[in-house]
């Protein structure tokens, strides 16, 4: 047995204890429900014993709040709906996706990808599919149906190990998922749910979905980057030249009809962003905040989800009367519809993720603990760069076996963000080194959603491939990955850079 085959053998182990452990956990929903009714519990349980904390910041006495008690079952059965229907992340998600909906039905973001892939020199194409997979995760499972199986095809075409393109765009879609050019629905699904958990330390305090954007712009390149040189001196080294069944294929390109409905689109864009900058750049502009003039906290940022909304739904159907993709408006209703149809394991998640943090701020059990576990983190003497990167180690382990990152933040964040907002840290902070550990491990965990369509895709020109396969491939990026995130994350902190517009490292004083 060769020294390779070993360590496949090693790798195939691990993955079977990890595949198992993840088999056996029941569905998030389920897990929400079941952390709801422990927070039940614990909250009568953290009554008898009055474990009451001292609030650092205004010296008050916080005491855990029974909803065992005749005033927590009132406030369970007539606070259902609401907690609901009031969940920060919800609605965001919700309308977001309908105007990515429209863009997606009409054919908008696929042709978009198909023109950016072939139009770039062959020295770029690895370096343009890694790019590309950054931004198509804009549109969440777009990369993974539509851009890692087209990276293979196109690699094959070149003349090149189609596993290597597929390993690049892979690499790009889900372990660059943090970074992008653009806001995607992921941007304001985790600002609602940090700002739900910061307003157990300040009820006024809100993230805006924007509040990562300066790093994830920068990050876009870095992982762009990385990922070229991964596929480049290690895994197409690796894999050598390919010698399966499967043939070169031809890649159509953009037809004169989608070549004008992108020429409409693209106008539309243009238009947009003109109306957005004449609204935000004079003084007094009709974008900015009527009292102050601020941009910061101006009606456009506060209105950035429907910013999303209206780009991508005007760009998608002005693509669809160029493609002549759309013939009424059935065809764009049918678009959104379609983007909802996908939604509803996720709002049956929300339901009970919803109760569950709702059940979490009655009790004050996360402002407890935060106070707890900020004194117990001062005692270590933990701080600045060794703290958060044992943070980003944290959130990345959890990755592996639990795979929807808003449902870890759902978990984490009450817990986290107070905790570092005790210690001075910012949420906008936490989050984007959330973010990072989150993104990292995406291609090496089994629990990812789309993780069995990529071992599937492999397949089709590894008739043998399997989970190891994926992994012993995809490893590399997610190690160098780590390592370059974690460098630019100190250089970021050493410069104290704000991470977004109005996000800075540390709380105010």
């Amino acid at each position: 047995m060769t020294e390779l085959q070993k360590k496949k053998s090693g790798i195939d182990r691990f993955l079977s204890v990890i595949e198992r452990i993840g088999n056996a956990l029941p569905h998030p929903a389920t897990l929400f429900a079941g952390f709801a009714l422990l927070v039940i519990i614990l909250s009568w349980v953290a009554s008898q014993f009055d474990m009451a904390v001292t609030h650092p910041g205004t010296g008050e006495t916080v005491t855990p709040f029974n909803l065992l008690s005749t005033e927590g079952l009132h406030m369970i059965l007539t606070r259902m709906v609401t907690n609901f229907t009031g969940f920060a992340p919800l609605g965001t998600v919700l309308v977001s996706l309908l105007g990515i909906g429209i863009a997606e039905g009409t054919g908008l973001i696929g042709a978009v990808l198909r023109l950016v892939v072939l139009a770039s020199p062959k020295r770029l194409l690895t370096f343009v599919i890694v790019f590309a997979g950054v931004l198509s995760n804009t549109a969440s499972e777009v990369g993974y149906v539509l851009l890692v199986p087209l990276a293979a095809v196109i690699f094959l075409a070149a003349g090149r190990h189609p596993l290597a393109g597929l390993a690049a765009a892979f690499a790009g879609v889900s372990g660059g998922y943090s970074a992008n050019l653009l806001l995607g629905t992921i941007d304001p699904l985790l600002a609602g749910l940090s700002t739900e958990a910061a307003k157990i330390i300040d009820p006024n305090y809100a993230v805006n979905p924007a509040a990562n954007y300066y790093f994830m712009f920068v990050s876009t390149f870095l992982i762009a980057g990385l990922g070229t040189w991964v596929t480049e001196k290690v895994v197409i080294p690796r894999l050598g030249e390919y010698t399966g069944d499967e043939k070169p294929e031809s890649i159509d390109r953009l037809n004169a009809q989608e070549k004008r409905g992108i020429l409409y689109a693209g106008i539309a864009v243009l238009l947009m962003v003109a109306f957005i900058l004449g609204g935000l750049i004079p003084e007094g502009g009709y974008l900015r905040d009527p009292e102050t003039d601020e941009i910061l906290h101006s009606p456009f940022m506060s209105g950035i989800v429907a910013f999303i909304f209206i780009l991508a739904g005007v760009a998608g159907i002005a693509y669809g009367v160029g493609a002549k993709t759309i013939k009424n408006d059935s065809d764009v209703m049918r678009g959104m519809a379609k983007s909802m149809e996908t939604l509803g394991s996720y709002i049956v998640l929300v339901f009970f993720a919803a109760q569950f943090v709702a059940y979490f701020n009655w009790t004050n059990l996360g402002l407890i603990l935060a106070i707890n576990g900020a004194e117990v983190l001062k005692t270590m003497g933990l701080s600045g760069i060794p703290l958060m990167i044992m943070f980003i180690l944290v959130a990345a382990t959890i990755n592996m076996v639990m795979g929807s990152a808003s449902a870890k933040w759902a978990i984490m964040a009450p817990v986290f963000i107070p905790m570092f907002m005790l210690l001075g840290y910012t949420p906008e902070f936490t989050q984007v080194a959330y973010r990072i550990g989150d993104s990292v491990t995406n291609i090496i965990s089994p629990m990812m959603s789309y993780f069995a369509l990529i071992v599937a895709f492999i397949q089709r020109y590894d008739k043998k491939a399997g989970i190891g396969t994926v992994i012993s491939t995809m490893l590399p990026y997610s190690i160098t990955f780590l390592i370059g995130w974690v460098i630019l994350f100190i250089i970021w902190i050493l410069l104290e850079l704000p991470i977004g517009p109005g996000a800075e490292l540390y709380m105010p004083k």
